[in-house]
């Protein structure tokens, strides 16, 4: 996993999203981050670790190169105008979903 600075992240991130574009689906996840690289024990307590700001991690994975970035809780609102507007240029091509309506159903099953 390659973290990556906020600017950096966007700009791979617009190339990754060209690069699936044409076929191909991509992951993207958004988590709380504490900064603990190691996840704590099951029994007992970690005493002394106390995070110092809200973090949030975001995780973009096309099932061959993942790649991430941290977003600290003071340039999140930044990140965020960048972020949104990158996904809302990005995400023309989306497929509507077939609704299947309950009458054929029960046509069907009659």
């Amino acid at each position: 996993m390659v973290l990556l600075e906020s600017e950096q992240f966007l700009a791979k991130l617009t190339r990754l999203f060209q690069k699936c574009r044409p076929s191909g689906s991509m992951f993207i996840t958004l988590k709380k981050y504490d900064g603990r690289t190691r996840s704590l024990p099951k029994k007992g307590s970690v005493e002394g670790f106390e995070p110092s700001d809200n973090k949030c991690l975001l995780r973009t994975t096309d099932g061959k190169k993942n790649i991430s970035t941290v977003a600290s809780s003071k340039e999140v609102n930044k990140f965020q105008m960048a972020y949104s507007s990158l996904l809302r240029a990005n995400m023309d091509g989306l497929k509507k979903r077939d609704k299947k309506s309950k009458n054929k159903k029960t046509k069907t099953a009659q």
